[in-house]
């Protein structure tokens, strides 16, 4: 059985290697939050996913999900556990400037990107290739 708990690797190119895992926080008196681990080089920062008030529509795991899920609205949602989702983050962030800097992120300013990212590349995978001999598209 895999531990939830180990350090998992995410490799960007032949340079860039980052250490990442996800865990379920709770503070006294604070909301519940997912938090995204990421190490580069001995550098650790979370991106970090706090519950939003009512309306907000931002909702972690916290029972309604499985373990590492946050979304904002009706089907959009992303699953810290995926590597890709991961990898959208990362690359979000990078784009940002963000990475590596060490500290805490809004993990809600990088959803939209990241969401969108992960829905391109799901839609993209799941699009069938043209049958070879087939004349090219308009």
């Amino acid at each position: 059985m895999r531990s939830d708990r180990r350090l998992r690797r995410l490799v960007v190119d032949e340079r860039t290697t980052y250490l990442w895992s996800v865990r379920h926080k709770h503070r006294d008196g604070d909301v519940c939050r997912e938090v995204l681990n990421l190490y580069r080089d001995g550098t650790r920062t979370r991106i970090v996913f706090r519950e939003g008030g009512a309306g907000s529509g931002r909702v972690v795991a916290e029972g309604y999900f499985f373990s590492g899920c946050v979304a904002d609205g009706p089907g959009n949602a992303l699953n810290l556990r995926e590597p890709g989702v991961v990898r959208a983050l990362v690359d979000e962030a990078e784009a940002r400037g963000l990475l590596p800097g060490g500290g805490e992120l809004d993990g809600w300013e990088l959803f939209p990107a990241a969401a969108e990212a992960v829905g391109l590349r799901r839609a993209a995978a799941a699009t069938p290739a043209a049958p070879p001999g087939c004349p090219p598209g308009p």
